[in-house]
């Protein structure tokens, strides 16, 4: 059981990542999955198996007076628990833990007849005034959206979807978000063709990890070109630091998803080489 729960597991990882959404990066509020009964955050390795949102096991939706929506399929939540085993030669018992999950349902989208419980954090914010320019600035920008809980680029649709402003306790990490995911967008087709946005990546192999790369020193330029302060810039390089660590050690990756990220920044301020 626990193998399965494994792979259950790194499929649900590997399936965000696919879509570009890179679960361990939130600078965003944790308005993330919570128990809707208990409203307390679900912890480890669940944080990145679950969307934003409250769920509820079917247990609680029908002691409620709730009931799932025909066709909804319940999301793994997984726990460890101990298993008592008799080792043969020493005749005493051996706790060995063992991985289960249960499955549960978003109570706002899954189902009926519950009401959410929920009071999220609302942060107010100015607008940085520059960084608005650049991105009202980027021309044949992508569709931008906003919910809460993720950020991505969907090449397929040509969309960013970053959390609103209000979601960030710093104003500074959403416009770093957002550019983040403008810079992947210049990997389009219609853009720039980035190899990472237009052919099919995997997650771990050099175009999926230098497309990061690319992504997120193009925000950190772009944030210096907004005057955004230094702190997410060193967010940025200690993101960057990460990822590096998981390819193999190629000193030339860094130079090549630099030089990319400087086209990429520059596409979204409009800039050529000959205005610079």
């Amino acid at each position: 059981m626990s193998e399965k729960v494994y792979e259950m597991v790194t499929n649900r990882i590997i399936e965000l990542l696919e879509k570009g959404v890179v679960p361990w990066r939130r600078p965003w509020k944790n308005g993330g999955a919570v128990s809707w009964k208990t409203q307390r955050p679900y912890r480890g390795i669940n944080i990145f198996l679950l969307e934003p949102g409250e769920y509820a096991t079917i247990k609680q939706i029908n002691e409620a007076g709730g009931k799932v929506k025909k066709g909804e399929r319940g999301h793994i939540v997984v726990f460890w628990t101990w298993l008592e085993k008799e080792e043969k030669d020493k005749g005493e018992l051996e706790k060995i833990p063992f991985l289960r999950y249960y499955r549960v349902f978003e109570i706002n989208k899954q189902c009926e007849g519950l009401s959410s419980k929920r009071n999220d954090q609302i942060f107010e914010h100015d607008p940085i005034e520059e960084a608005e320019r650049i991105c009202a600035g980027y021309v044949n920008a992508p569709d931008m959206r906003h919910g809460s809980g993720r950020a991505f680029y969907r090449p397929a649709d040509d969309v960013v979807s970053v959390p609103p402003l209000s979601d960030y306790a710093k104003a500074e990490e959403y416009y770093s978000t957002l550019f983040h995911e403008l810079v992947h967008s210049t990997g389009h087709f219609s853009r720039l063709k980035r190899s990472g946005i237009t052919e099919l990546a995997s997650f771990g192999d050099e175009s999926y990890s230098k497309e990061e790369l690319i992504a997120e020193i193009g925000a950190a330029m772009l944030c210096g070109v907004a005057g955004i302060n230094n702190s997410t810039i060193e967010n940025s390089a200690a993101y960057v630091g990460s990822w590096l660590r998981k390819l193999k050690e190629d000193k030339r990756l860094i130079v090549q998803a630099a030089a990319q990220a400087q086209k990429a920044a520059d596409y979204v301020l409009g800039t050529t080489f000959e205005d610079q």
